[in-house]
């Protein structure tokens, strides 16, 4: 990602953050409810108890709220851009691992994580038709000994010029190029689409 797009996603999130504070609109989410039915659909990729994961753009680390909240301790490790969320979520998950940069700053050993999980942290309009977030995809997939599960907008049904969405059959075909085990969901909100990739 180019200087300039890290420093505006990094702006964004500060001002988003002033004003309003700890809550999903800060993420850009509509509601903690829409939230919430994001991460019940990635965690369906068969995340249990004892698994270590990876939340890549983990915001607030709220996906570990939310699955200890279902009953699933998971050794969990988040990255994202932004120095500001990273504070807030160390400050809600002192026992995580949470690393401030993008993906790419970091140098884990391939299938150093059970699990590679992404909600949202790919809907920023790079105006690159894509590149960036394929190569996250395969950077992500490397990174996982059971699977990655990722989430993005839905180009059949929003169309924005500020936010990135793709058309799901063409980055379903992608994926399959790197992986077999391959699942398209797109049966929970009308504008999002989640991956499945296996190993």
């Amino acid at each position: 990602m180019k200087k300039e797009q890290r420093k505006r996603i990094v702006d964004r999130h500060r001002d988003s953050l002033k004003r309003h504070g700890y809550h999903a609109n800060a993420l850009y989410w509509s509601s903690k409810e829409i939230q919430d039915i994001r991460f019940r659909v990635l965690s369906e990729i068969g995340i249990e108890s004892g698994d270590a994961l990876l939340d890549v753009g983990c915001g607030f680390a709220d996906f570990k709220g939310w699955i200890e909240g279902h009953g699933k301790v998971v050794e969990f490790t988040g990255v994202d851009l932004s120095p500001d969320l990273i504070r807030v979520a160390k400050e809600k998950h002192p026992d995580a691992k949470l690393l401030c940069g993008e993906l790419f700053d970091f140098h884990f050993d391939d299938e150093s994580f059970d699990w590679v999980i992404l909600s949202g942290a790919m809907n920023e309009q790079l105006h690159d038709q894509g590149e960036y977030a394929r190569k996250m995809i395969a950077r992500m997939f490397a990174l996982c000994g059971k699977g990655l599960a990722f989430n993005m907008l839905d180009a059949r049904t929003l169309k924005a010029h500020d936010l990135q969405s793709v058309e799901p059959q063409e980055m379903l075909e992608y994926c399959q190029s790197l992986c077999a085990d391959v699942q398209l969901r797109d049966d929970y909100l009308p504008n999002d689409f989640t991956i499945y990739m296996r190993r």
